[in-house]
């Protein structure tokens, strides 16, 4: 077996490998291959099992539709001319970014049943935020009420402050004007829970109050969540190369020559299919062929060679038995964005470098 393909294969097994029995808590990523394979894919614990089935939000569709490639696509959309993607930018959002959560609340179970005689209720909501690396740094953390209807003239108020704690009640963060408790309420918490460049607290409890300017009926509150977007420096790469919207040419020349060859990698296959919500798979590729004369040359469509590998090329055509064929490697890649859940039965939507093996050369 050819050794790009085998190590393709390598880590495949190494994919499936990564889904031991679903359990609470968190998972250490064990030593060897698998950890550093899931350092590499910016995920710190073992991914456990089928998660708790629940809705994916409307809004991280369209910015897994945005990236997904067009080949991939039931139906043929197009990107918008002169807008291009931007490498680590949400422009959905406005923000930096390369991750993006979807944070349910875990504070239900917290609220108050009912309100006092003659008050609004207040509610508790808390979120989850354990799966955040140290390194990310926050550029938005949206919190998105969506209350029942509720009839009510002149206005509303809604007060974000901390939860009460053992010292008692928690500082306010922030009160805004709300015209009507419509579909959704939107606050901005970034700078207001926590600061924008500080690391990103494990978990936040808030008390969350929402009252009528004027004596009138209560609002409801039926949901929350958390939009969380990250910055990883890490997967970020400055120079990186949108997602071609071809699929990569994998034929032509001779049979042995340098080039990329089709393979694909179905989540299904390698156990993933329980959490990742899309895509399906990806065409991975794999770079096989040798580099003699004249492939190892310059190509007019493909990426320049170096100026070693002709040399190597030229030293093996003269001495083959004292000189090695330059190697065939990757020669430009494009990135992913997968859309899964995490450990948490949060929604996530992660940008992954160098993933699509688009072109081959010789090095």
């Amino acid at each position: 077996m050819h050794p790009p393909l085998r190590a393709l294969l390598l880590l495949v097994v190494l994919w499936a490998s990564l889904l031991p029995a679903r359990t609470s808590g968190r998972t250490p990523a064990p030593p060897g291959p698998t950890a550093a394979l899931l350092q590499a894919l910016g995920l710190p614990d073992a991914l456990r099992g089928a998660p708790t089935p629940r809705p994916v939000p409307p809004l991280m569709w369209r910015l897994f539709r945005r990236r997904e490639p067009p080949e991939a696509r039931a139906s043929p959309r197009r990107t918008h001319p002169g807008a291009p993607l931007r490498p680590c930018h949400v422009e959905e959002l406005g923000v930096p970014g390369n991750i993006v959560r979807h944070v349910q609340d875990r504070g239900a179970a917290a609220r108050p049943p009912a309100a006092a005689a003659g008050q609004c209720p207040e509610w508790t909501v808390e979120f989850d935020l354990s799966a955040v690396d140290a390194a990310e740094r926050a550029t938005r953390a949206r919190l998105e009420l969506r209350f029942a209807e509720a009839a009510g003239a002149g206005g509303w108020e809604l007060s974000v402050a901390r939860a009460a704690g053992p010292a008692g009640a928690g500082p306010l963060l922030l009160r805004q004007a709300v015209a009507a408790p419509g579909s959704s309420v939107r606050a901005e918490l970034l700078d207001a829970a926590w600061a924008r460049n500080a690391s990103i607290p494990r978990s936040v409890r808030l008390t969350v109050a929402l009252r009528p300017r004027l004596p009138g009926a209560c609002a409801h509150l039926a949901e929350a969540s958390l939009l969380l977007v990250t910055l990883d420096p890490r997967l970020c790469h400055p120079l990186a190369r949108p997602r071609r919207h071809t699929e990569p040419a994998v034929g032509g020349g001779p049979g042995d020559a340098c080039r990329a060859r089709r393979l694909y990698v179905s989540f299904r296959e390698v156990g993933w299919h329980r959490w990742v919500i899309a895509p399906r798979g990806f065409l991975a590729n794999y770079c096989q062929g040798q580099c003699a004369l004249p492939v190892a040359l310059p190509g007019p469509a493909g990426p320049p060679a170096l100026n070693h590998a002709v040399l190597r090329a030229l030293l093996h055509a003269a001495a083959p038995g004292s000189h090695d064929l330059p190697c065939c490697v990757p020669g430009r890649l494009s990135p992913i964005s997968v859309l899964f859940f995490d450990n948490s039965d949060n929604v996530v939507l992660r940008h992954y470098e160098d993933m699509v093996v688009d072109e081959c050369s010789c090095r």
